[in-house]
């Protein structure tokens, strides 16, 4: 009886085996079967019921179908496993003896393609392309600048300050404090570099972007001179015809002070969601440097006079782009990078 038992249980355990479709199906029988509470184990502990001269001839045959089904289970799972190799080796094939397919062409980051076009085009109208650091000293950043120490912009939720007392520029006008110490009248220079402010981050604000300063020192300058060389800027930029205006705005290194606007592109003036129905796009800050900027740079305002402006570059990538999400340009996703 307990071997005819046995016998059933046997078949079809291996029956089970053999028509499993996955490794995952090998486990249930092997629980069911061989696990501490399998049928085998429930056998076993019936074992000492039986007569003597029957319980040593039931151990051996229990034992024997516990071995074919282990076995079983054993050869069955290297099949599998088999397999999974060979589907694996016919995908992953590689031939050796094919030629390198070479390095891949990369491409330039949207921000550097803009910076390219502009710096080219400022070069053609005479100006130097200066750089300077990214940790700034207080009198460089602040107060050659004219800022005064009661600006809020030196207030810690602006300005990323270090323990040395130094910090990390807010803007890149330092470099034409630096500009004009070292160069000196008549001057025409640009300076495009990465600025940090301490912002909360989300899609239309960074701690780190892009900014570009500009100024003309001469002995002549006047808002003409300004207009001229911010209107060749914008059309260059956007390859078309622009019609720009100028708002007073106050800015400490500046004196007057402007904030220049762009009539619409998209709506061509008419107003639309993009000006806010005003016809008009914020663009740049802009005036006549402070004759106390001159001043501290060594260049009397007396004799000389010149005109000084700074844009937002980050946010012309996204414009040129229209790119929505500041946060794409440094996130370092190459489907986004390889676009451009």
């Amino acid at each position: 009886m307990l071997e005819t038992t046995l016998s059933e249980m046997e078949a079809s355990a291996l029956a089970r085996i053999e028509a499993a479709a996955a490794p995952e199906e090998l486990e249930p029988v092997r629980v069911e079967v061989l696990g501490r509470k399998g049928a085998l184990a429930l056998i076993s502990k019936d074992m000492g019921k039986l007569p003597p001269e029957e319980r040593a001839r039931a151990g051996k045959r229990l034992n024997a179908v516990k071995q074919a089904l282990e076995a079983a289970i054993e050869a069955k799972r290297a099949r599998f496993e088999e397999a999974a190799l060979g589907a694996r080796l016919e995908s992953e094939w590689l031939d050796l003896t094919l030629p390198a397919p070479g390095p891949r062409s990369g491409s330039l980051h949207p921000q550097t393609l803009v910076q390219s076009e502009i710096e080219d085009l400022f070069i053609s109208m005479g100006f130097t392309v200066l750089d300077g650091p990214e940790v700034e000293t207080e009198w460089n950043n602040f107060d050659a600048l004219n800022i005064p120490p009661t600006h809020p912009a030196r207030d810690m939720q602006d300005t990323f300050w270090l323990t040395d007392g130094n910090l990390l520029r807010t803007h890149t006008s330092p470099v034409q404090v630096r500009g004009m110490k070292k160069l000196g009248p008549p001057l025409r220079m640009i300076a495009p570099g990465r600025v940090f402010r301490n912002e909360e981050v989300d899609a239309s604000h960074e701690h780190t972007f892009y900014q570009l300063e500009g100024m003309m020192v001469d002995r002549e300058v006047s808002i003409g001179h300004l207009i001229y060389f911010m209107k060749t800027m914008l059309q260059g930029i956007f390859k078309r015809e622009v019609t720009v205006r100028l708002r007073p705005g106050y800015f400490p290194f500046v004196e007057p002070g402007f904030e220049l606007d762009v009539q619409c592109l998209l709506c061509g003036g008419a107003g639309c969601r993009v000006c806010k129905q005003s016809g008009w796009v914020e663009q740049l800050g802009c005036g006549l440097v402070h004759p106390n900027v001159l001043r501290f740079s060594g260049i009397d305002p007396e004799e000389w006079m010149g005109f000084a402006f700074g844009l937002g570059m980050t946010r012309l990538v996204m414009m040129r782009y229209g790119i929505d999400d500041i946060r794409h340009l440094q996130g370092g996703d190459l489907r986004f990078l390889n676009q451009f």
